[in-house]
C-alpha cells in the first residue's frame, strides 16, 4: 500500500509499507510511475491533519515515561528520559516496554536511545531499536548515510555530488571547507549528534513542579474509584509540598487509559493549597461536572496528580479557639468549588482600576486572578457614601421637568414611568472625561445624590452644560443607594 501526497502539482509517494518496499518503490517517486510499474498497487491519500492529531495523542501517552516529550517532524517523538529510566528497571527494559505497548496498540514503531537527540534519532531510523552507549556516537554515525545527520535535502545532494556519501566521510573531511561551501548548519548538526554541542528538547507541555502517581492492580472504571485514588495521591503530594514550603495553585489529574488514550483534568485554586481533603473536594466537583464526558473504556491503568504551578505557602495565625482569623479562606474554598464545577467565569470579583469614570473604575475579573496584594496596589474602592450600592451597567434616561436653578438638581423626575418628587439632594459632583483616552469628547457629567418623598435615594447625573451647546443637557439614572 502507498500513501500519496501532492508535491508541486504531482502526486508522490509519502509513505509505503514493507510489501511496497519489496517492490523497490521509494518515497518521493511519482504515483503515476508506481502505477505504471504495478497497476494493482493500492494508493491512499495522505491526511496530514489526522496524522498530526494521532502523533499528539501518542505524545500524550508517552507522558507516562517522562514529562519531557517533544514532537519531532511529522512522524517522530523525542523523549528526554534523564532520571526516569530507573523507574522502569533500566534503559533496556524501558525501551522494550515502550515498543511492546505500542505494538499492542497496533503501531509498528522504531526507537533509539542515546545520550544525544541526534544519535537517538539516527539509531531509531537506522538501527530499529538500538541503544548507543555514551561516547559511541561516532561509531554509530560513521557507516550511516547523510540522512542520519538531519540535514536539508539540498545540502545532502550537494555533499553526494562531491563524493561525501556517508556521515563518516563528512566527519573525516576538513571542517573549514565544509562550512564555507555547505554552510554552518551542516557542522552544527554533526556536532549535535556527536555530543559536542548541546541540543535542547522543548517539551510540548509545561513540566509539572511536582508529580505523584499510582498504578492500580486492576484498571479502574468507576468515578468513585478515581476520587478515592485522587485522595491518596493528594496525601502523598502534601508531603512534598510541605517539605518545599509551598502550596499548589494549579493541579492536574491525568488518567492513562489502557488503550493509550489520555484524559487530563485541571483545576485552579485561589490561594496556595495542599490540604488533601480540600484538593479531593475540588476534584469531586470537577468530576461531577464532566463525568458524562469521561470515557473510561476498558479502564485507567495509571493515575497521576501533578502540581503545574506552586507558590509559597504562608501559615495563618489561629485565634484562641483554634480557628483561623477571618473568613477569607472559607470564601476562597467556596469560590474554588464553584469554579471547578461551573468554570472560571462563574465567580468574578470586582477590582478597582485607575479611572474616575464610574462605569470604568471597576472591572470584574475571575476570582483566582485577584489577590489581596493586587487589590491594595490598584487603590481603595470608593466607600458607600460616595458611590451607590448598585451601579447600572448602562445609565438609563430620566425625564426632568424642572430644576430649581439651571445648574442645580431636579425638583422632580420621571424614571421607568414613575414620577418621583425630590425631597433632598446633594451635589453636584463634576466628572470630566479622561482626555488621555479615546472618547475624550464625552460631555461633562454633574452627579447628584437625591432622595424622594418615600426615602429612596438615587444617583442622577446631568450630561452637558447649559449654554455650552445648542442641545439641552440630558439627565440619566446611574445607580441606586441602599
Amino acid at each position: 500500500m502507498l500513501i500519496s501526497h501532492r508535491d508541486n502539482n504531482t502526486q508522490r509517494i509519502a509513505a509505503l509499507d514493507e510489501q511496497a518496499e519489496a517492490l523497490r518503490l521509494k518515497r518521493g517517486m511519482g504515483i503515476a510511475d508506481a502505477r505504471a510499474m504495478y497497476p494493482s498497487v493500492e494508493v491512499v491519500e495522505a491526511e496530514p491533519a489526522a496524522d498530526r492529531s494521532l502523533l499528539e495523542s501518542l505524545a500524550d501517552w508517552c507522558d507516562r515515561y517522562t514529562p519531557l516529550v517533544a514532537i519531532e517532524g511529522a512522524d517522530g517523538l523525542f523523549l528526554d528520559i534523564s532520571g526516569c529510566a530507573h523507574l522502569f528497571g533500566g534503559e533496556r527494559p524501558m525501551l522494550d516496554d515502550v515498543l511492546a505497548r505500542l505494538f499492542q496498540q497496533g503501531f509498528h514503531a522504531r526507537a533509539g536511545l542515546a545520550s544525544t537527540p541526534g544519535a537517538a534519532w539516527a539509531a531509531a531510523r537506522f538501527l530499529g531499536a538500538g541503544i548507543v552507549a555514551p561516547g559511541k556516537e561516532d561509531q554509530l554515525l560513521a557507516p550511516l548515510p547523510l540522512t542520519a545527520l538531519r540535514i536539508e535535502p539540498a545540502v545532502r545532494v550537494s555533499l553526494e555530488s562531491v563524493g561525501l556519501r556517508t556521515a563518516g566521510a563528512v566527519m573525516s573531511a576538513p571542517r573549514a571547507p565544509l562550512a564555507r561551501r555547505f554552510g554552518k548548519q551542516l557542522l552544527i548538526r554533526l556536532d549535535q549528534a556527536r555530543g559536542q554541542i548541546e541540543e535542547a528538547i522543548s517539551p510540548r507541555l509545561p513540566v509539572p513542579a511536582l508529580s505523584v502517581e499510582r498504578q492500580p492492580v486492576e484498571p479502574i472504571v468507576l468515578t468513585e474509584d478515581i476520587k478515592a485514588l485522587t485522595g491518596l495521591l493528594a496525601e502523598t503530594l502534601r508531603k512534598d509540598l510541605e517539605r518545599r514550603g509551598e502550596g499548589a495553585r494549579i493541579l492536574q489529574l491525568t488518567l492513562f487509559r489502557v488503550d493509550g488514550a489520555v484524559c487530563r483534568i485541571v483545576i485552579g485554586t485561589s490561594r496556595p493549597m495542599r490540604e488533601p481533603s480540600l484538593i479531593g473536594r475540588l476534584f469531586q466537583e470537577k468530576l461531577a461536572a464532566i463525568e458524562s464526558d469521561i470515557d473510561a473504556g476498558y479502564g485507567f491503568e495509571l493515575v497521576r496528580l501533578s502540581a503545574l504551578a506552586v507558590a509559597d505557602f504562608e501559615m495563618e495565625q489561629a485565634d484562641l479557639a483554634g480557628g483561623a482569623e477571618g473568613n477569607d479562606e472559607a470564601l476562597a474554598v467556596f469560590a474554588d468549588r464553584v469554579r471547578a464545577r461551573l468554570g472560571e467565569q462563574a465567580v468574578l470579583k470586582p477590582v478597582a482600576v485607575e479611572s474616575h469614570i464610574p462605569e470604568r473604575s471597576i472591572v470584574m475579573v475571575p476570582f483566582a486572578e485577584v489577590s489581596e496584594r493586587n487589590d491594595r496596589e490598584r487603590g481603595p474602592v470608593p466607600g458607600p457614601a460616595d458611590r451607590p450600592l448598585r451601579l447600572f451597567r448602562h445609565p438609563e434616561p430620566v425625564e426632568v421637568a424642572a430644576t430649581e436653578v439651571p445648574e442645580g438638581p431636579p425638583l422632580h423626575f420621571r424614571w421607568r414611568r414613575v414620577l418621583h418628587k425630590v425631597a433632598r439632594s446633594e451635589g453636584p459632583e463634576r466628572i470630566a472625561p479622561e482626555w488621555w483616552h479615546e472618547g475624550k469628547d464625552m460631555p461633562t457629567r454633574d452627579y447628584f445624590r437625591v432622595e424622594d418623598g418615600d426615602g429612596r435615594r438615587y444617583w442622577l447625573y446631568r450630561q452637558g452644560l447649559y449654554g455650552a451647546s445648542q442641545e439641552a443637557p440630558r439627565w440619566f439614572m446611574h445607580g441606586i443607594f441602599a
